[in-house]
């Protein structure tokens, strides 16, 4: 036992004095990933004016980068266990940081369109890479719980960032700075990478399941593609139906490929077993829905209900997202003490409450009671699950799968985010046209949040409830 425990620990040194500076790593590639989906969004009626975009196209200056992020991430999950998470976080970096200098010169359309695809492809690589680097460096429970807690919570800064400093950017410079400003961030953290991961684990002998690739990627681009076009076309329309429908066939065929054809595939089925993955990421997918409701939806009912400007709308949501990065890393701190399921229960909790509170707002409803009060409580469940989904989704694997884990966790995030926001957006418009003919336009448009907060409260049941289904972790 004693030989045991010291070579455990002489093999855990060389990594000991290199945690902090590979957390800070990951954690800013984190926040470089949700900053670049959160900045653009005040900068587009600049962008539509000096580019000449149709208003068709400039929705996808947005959708371009997400579809591409969501769609790769299960290829750049397998890709950093192949590879290893140094080689794809590096590429990653430095593809984020090209297409960010390309979209930042962009003097066409189409040229920023393909440089926000390319950014989408960078940001798949970096964020599957960023857990496995976390689970290779934080093997301790308490340790990697807290780690988790502080990646969660860089998150949260990108998107609190991005809200903010889109507006100040595209303001006090130009909107080209909202992507040139990714250009030396990334090349500071291309050489950190390059420094603190030396070293590690440069992959595993095995071939790219190139099926599989093929038939994942695709199904989730059909998918997340057809439910992006729900937003201007009908759910029964062609347009939403054909790539919905071939999105799920093809990710069925990927599925039966990968349980039963493939020699090395790219997800194993048998990770599945793992009680934890299979309930953690079902957990996320209802999860994204939370968010998107929360953030997004929250900002649409401070600027179209109680008419903040878009710099107002951010700063009303900063004290939100102040809690949810404290009460993130105090989750984490008490993973390994409570165990997962009082944690997300904690967290259903508030997102009841708050989202209950939230669906009673109005034209005339003052922002301190109407809005603070319960987008905090809101944010206290976003705190307290989302580091402990993300920590109960990626543990108890082997270390090889790490990549593709946390691949599958954050596509599982994503996906429930597409899908939430498209249901979500068509019920708010639904319910604000049979609102419009007896009142005033806000008062219909906040009807239609209102619906949207009364179904997010809804998805915090079903997390509580599907929560139950999480495996007993034992207490440290």
């Amino acid at each position: 036992m004693t030989t045991n425990t010291s070579s455990t620990s002489q093999r855990a040194r060389p990594y000991a004095g290199l945690a902090w500076l590979v957390l800070t790593l990951a954690c800013a590639c984190q926040f470089m990933v949700i900053l670049d989906a959160s900045i653009v969004n005040v900068a587009l009626p600049s962008v539509r004016e000096e580019l000449g975009f149709t208003p068709t196209g400039l929705a996808w200056v947005v959708n371009g980068y997400l579809l591409t992020f969501a769609g790769f991430m299960l290829l750049g999950g397998r890709a950093a266990d192949l590879f290893g998470p140094r080689r794809m976080l590096v590429a990653g970096l430095l593809s984020f940081s090209v297409a960010s200098l390309a979209g930042g010169l962009a003097t066409a359309p189409e040229v920023l369109v393909a440089a926000r695809v390319a950014q989408g492809v960078g940001a798949a690589m970096m964020a599957p890479a960023t857990l496995a680097v976390i689970n290779t460096f934080f093997t301790e429970p308490n340790a990697r719980a807290k780690a988790f807690g502080a990646w969660s919570a860089s998150g949260g800064v990108g998107g609190m960032v991005g809200a903010v400093a889109g507006g100040a950017i595209t303001t006090g410079l130009s909107w080209r700075w909202v992507f040139l400003i990714n250009v030396p961030i990334g090349a500071v953290l291309i050489v950190v990478a390059m420094m603190s991961l030396a070293g590690t684990r440069t992959g595993r002998r095995g071939s790219l399941d190139l099926t599989g690739a093929v038939t994942g990627t695709a199904g989730l681009a059909a998918l997340i593609y057809g439910v992006m076009q729900s937003a201007d076309h009908g759910w029964t329309s062609a347009p939403v139906a054909g790539p919905v429908v071939a999105g799920l066939l093809l990710l069925v065929v990927f599925a039966v490929v990968e349980a039963r054809f493939a020699g090395q595939p790219m997800l194993p089925m048998r990770l599945f077993r793992i009680r934890g993955v299979a309930v953690g990421n079902g957990l996320l997918l209802l999860f994204g829905g939370i968010a998107i409701a929360m953030w997004y939806f929250s900002s649409l009912f401070l600027q179209n209900v109680l008419g903040f400007s878009a710099l107002q709308a951010g700063l009303g949501q900063t004290p939100a997202a102040v809690t949810f990065m404290v009460i993130a890393r105090w989750a984490a701190a008490l993973l390994p003490r409570t165990g997962v399921r009082p944690l997300v229960l904690a967290g259903s909790a508030g997102f009841l409450a708050g989202f209950g509170w939230l669906s009673l707002g109005h034209a005339g409803t003052g922002y301190v009671a109407g809005v603070l009060g319960p987008t905090l409580l809101i944010a206290v469940g976003i705190g307290l699950t989302f580091p402990t989904l993300m920590a109960v989704a990626t543990a108890d694997v082997p270390e090889g799968d790490a990549g593709i884990v946390g691949g599958l966790a954050n596509t599982a995030s994503q996906v429930g985010g597409s899908i939430g926001l498209a249901v979500l957006a068509t019920a708010a418009g639904t319910r604000a046209a049979s609102e419009a003919a007896g009142s005033s336009p806000a008062d219909a448009l906040a009807a239609g949040y209102d619906l949207v907060f009364l179904l997010a409260a809804g998805l915090g049941l079903a997390i509580a409830v599907v929560s139950l289904l999480l495996p007993r972790h034992r207490r440290s």
